[in-house]
């Protein structure tokens, strides 16, 4: 096994946070940033454009790296570790669930994008394309040239049907009752997750109480909301590698 852990970055409807440059953040860190289906190098993949899908990919991609990962999952990407984690535990070292989907509470920008028409949503996507500093202010983030810069890569990451199909799967999923069981499942079998939030959101996060007592612990991220790692990388990371360097369950 690696001296150094294997991270998994699973980002969310937007993607991906390879623009902040966490790696010069998490130097002893074996970080992998993998495009999701419809994503990056995979925009044009029509098929598993939903969490199954994508689960069954980063599962390919564990089984290539060969030894137990760290997943974190951001939002969406959250839900989808999860799915991941159930289905091959053994090479789940632990997981960092970054405001993740828990329940349909907590799918809000989901449950606006996927009833809208397409030509509604392809115009309101191609608005944040063209002005994303707007999209910025309007969400409460200080659009400062950096993010600007890093705001307009993720939204040109993908188009806007694979954030719309991936939406609509969300709820799919997370809105089923069997959802919450698989994350039961996860934490019952002693796979360590750490929950970590933004200061301004996280009271918004919908997470079960029995989940927040078998979480290792939680963690909150100082002056910001969901998209914390935007706001301040360094933070974030910062609070990654704590997490990684204490993964045992009840670390303080």
């Amino acid at each position: 096994m690696s001296a150094r852990p294997h991270l998994v970055v699973i980002h969310g409807l937007l993607g991906s946070i390879a623009g902040i440059a966490p790696q010069r953040y998490l130097p002893d860190v074996e970080l992998h940033q993998p495009d999701l289906v419809g994503y990056g190098r995979l925009r044009d993949e029509t098929q598993g454009i939903d969490l199954a899908g994508q689960a069954l990919a980063l599962e390919r991609l564990l089984r290539e790296i060969g030894e137990p990962v760290w997943l974190l999952g951001h939002s969406t990407g959250g839900a989808i570790a999860m799915l991941v984690a159930d289905a091959v535990p053994e090479l789940v070292r632990g997981l960092i669930d970054v405001e993740g989907n828990f329940t349909l509470k907590d799918a809000f920008w989901c449950s606006r994008i996927a009833p809208q028409p397409e030509p509604d949503w392809a115009a309101e996507y191609g608005a944040m394309e063209d002005a994303p500093g707007a999209w910025l202010e309007g969400i409460g983030i200080e659009a400062s040239d950096e993010r600007i810069g890093w705001t307009r890569a993720m939204l040109a990451n993908q188009p806007y049907g694979t954030v719309q199909q991936l939406a609509r799967s969300v709820l799919d999923v997370t809105g089923a009752p069997d959802y919450l069981e698989t994350v039961r499942r996860v934490l019952e079998r002693g796979t360590p997750v750490w929950l970590v939030g933004g200061e301004q959101s996280a009271a918004g996060w919908d997470v079960p109480d029995w989940v927040m007592a078998d979480a290792c612990g939680i963690r909150i991220q100082p002056r910001a909301g969901h998209m914390m790692m935007l706001e301040d990388p360094a933070a974030f990371c910062g609070i990654v590698a704590e997490i990684l360097r204490k993964p045992a369950r009840g670390a303080p």
